[in-house]
């Protein structure tokens, strides 16, 4: 697996941290912490938030029937992977 990138990878932590309104700084999150559920505690309605915010900032669709969504919102490091591999911008 690729290294991801440590820009986009602070990117990616704002992002989450402001489209659900968290209340800690983007730094704190760890970029190998589960996203959903034991770690971070994101439940679906916030991964939902998270793809949309997602999809508007790089410009694809992060689709709810994709059968690679438990290993996409894995993590921080794995969404920044995802991200970086299909974003067109």
């Amino acid at each position: 697996m690729s290294e991801a990138n440590p820009e986009l990878q602070s990117e990616v932590a704002r992002l989450i941290v402001d489209a659900l309104n968290l209340d800690i700084k983007p730094e704190a999150i760890q970029p190998e912490a589960r996203l959903y559920g034991e770690g971070m505690g994101l439940d679906s309605i916030d991964i939902l938030e998270v793809a949309l915010a997602v999809s508007k900032r790089f410009g694809f669709q992060l689709r709810t029937d994709n059968a690679d969504n438990v290993r996409i919102f894995n993590s921080l490091r794995s969404l920044t992977e995802h991200i970086a591999a299909a974003r067109t911008k």
